[in-house]
């Protein structure tokens, strides 16, 4: 196993374009690959995203996710439909000793994932976008994203927040 440096646990930053190879796998891209802490560097779980992509965390930090979503009420049906659809498709993944994963072929045509693909990394994720659908999801960025910011960071609509109510 290559020997990757410690940047930061679940600090991810980053845009990376990559090629899937004619089997389904990925070169995880070095820039990326340093980031991670040596206790993730081989062991990681994707599943779907909210969006149309797939989201990829190393196994330490699902396990932590994969906590939060198990506290949930099973008794409420909502839950029980949140859990089936987080769950749906998760697929435990290793990095293989060349720095390659292999994509689930059924996740890869959820996300309609073809050749062409980004890495976008932040926090303690890294989405799995099909090149084309990222760029058009990014289309009218100046404006759109103006606005979002407006109403996602200029109010009270941050976790502590909620947390505080």
């Amino acid at each position: 196993m290559p020997d990757y440096k410690l940047l930061g646990m679940s600090n991810f930053i980053g845009e990376f374009d990559c090629k899937l190879d004619p089997k389904g796998r990925l070169m995880m891209p070095s820039g990326l690959r340093k980031q991670l802490e040596p206790a993730a560097q081989e062991k990681f779980v994707i599943n779907r995203g909210f969006e149309k992509c797939l989201v990829l965390y190393p196994k330490n930090e699902w396990d932590g996710i994969s906590a939060e979503v198990n506290k949930l009420n099973q008794f409420v049906r909502k839950n029980r439909e949140f859990i089936r659809y987080f769950y749906r498709g998760a697929t435990e993944l290793l990095l293989d000793n060349t720095g390659r994963l292999l994509l689930p072929k059924r996740l890869a045509e959820y996300a309609d994932i073809n050749k062409e693909i980004v890495l976008f990394a932040y926090s303690n994720r890294i989405e799995v976008w099909d090149k084309k659908t990222y760029e058009n999801l990014l289309t009218d960025e100046p404006d759109d994203f103006a606005r979002l910011a407006e109403e996602v960071m200029g109010g009270s609509n941050k976790q502590h927040d909620a947390d505080v109510s």
